[in-house]
């Protein structure tokens, strides 16, 4: 384990997101997709930077979650999809023949909509992509899942029952299980697919104090259609939207200007409800 899982603190909430140094360590350059023929993102030219939260904003359907997938490679699961552009990942090209995409993967963790985790015991969801990743000494497997589940706030609800299965947890914990299982790998960057879409307000509240706390330590970029969520904690924003069936980049910034002084009347009709 590296220093990533050393302790980190924010502060306080109401302050709003510390300022990140823009340094950028996503780089996409004309990223196009498209499914069975037909175009999902059109030319995305965006950069998304070192140790902070960048949150994708914009209606349904325009390509956000798409976009996500593009940066660990998940479309390379789905038939009939094609991606041109470029994405480095820390310079380095991620759609090269020569990349790993297992390596990729473990260095680009994902927490989905609605919280996924295995049919087995809370310990075995997270041992389990150790194991698979080469982890298998028991000390240390042992001392990862500590750490990560004291990281999201789990521990002391579960650390006498960590054989219990993960699906007696209620939804807000499995959320938070997920989001550890994604850290166990000791990934540099966590995508997230609206991680609290499908929970309740205290349940969302809890895991969106999460990822404040892992400002800093990680990359983050998520996906919210709340839109007093992404104000409240992203660092950066950047707003999609859809022209001519395909999902595009209307504008991309720091989240105060973003959601204050918006350079495009379109983000601006968005973020005030008056269109979306």
């Amino acid at each position: 384990m590296n220093g990533n899982h050393d302790a980190f603190t924010l502060g306080p909430l109401e302050t709003g997101p510390a300022c990140c140094v823009p340094h950028p360590l996503i780089q996409v350059r004309n990223l196009s997709l498209q499914y069975d023929g037909k175009t999902a993102l059109d030319t995305i030219t965006l950069d998304i930077y070192q140790g902070c939260i960048t949150a994708l904003i914009g209606p349904s359907g325009c390509g956000k979650t798409s976009f996500l997938s593009t940066i660990n490679r998940l479309t390379d699961l789905i038939p009939r999809c094609n991606v041109t552009g470029q994405i480095l990942v820390g310079g380095q090209d991620i759609r090269h023949p020569n990349c790993d995409v297992q390596t990729l993967r473990r260095r680009i963790g994902m927490v989905f909509q609605k919280p996924v985790p295995f049919p087995l015991s809370i310990r075995r969801n997270l041992s389990l992509p150790l194991n698979e990743h080469g982890v298998t000494r028991k000390n240390e497997v042992a001392a990862i899942i500590e750490q990560v589940l004291r990281d999201v706030g789990l521990w002391n609800e579960v650390h006498d029952r960590l054989d219990a299965s993960a699906l007696s947890l209620s939804g807000g914990q499995q959320q938070r299980l997920c989001i550890a299982r994604a850290l166990a790998l000791n990934p540099e960057i966590l995508l997230m697919d609206e991680p609290c879409s499908a929970l309740d307000p205290m349940a969302s509240g809890v895991v969106e104090d999460l990822i404040c706390r892992l400002q800093g330590r990680y990359t983050i970029v998520i996906v919210t259609h709340n839109l007093a969520q992404a104000r409240r904690i992203a660092n950066y924003a950047a707003f999609f939207w859809v022209r001519e069936r395909a999902g595009q980049l209307v504008e991309f910034g720091r989240s105060q200007q973003i959601f204050e002084s918006p350079r495009h009347e379109l983000t601006a009709a968005y973020v005030n409800g008056s269109r979306g």
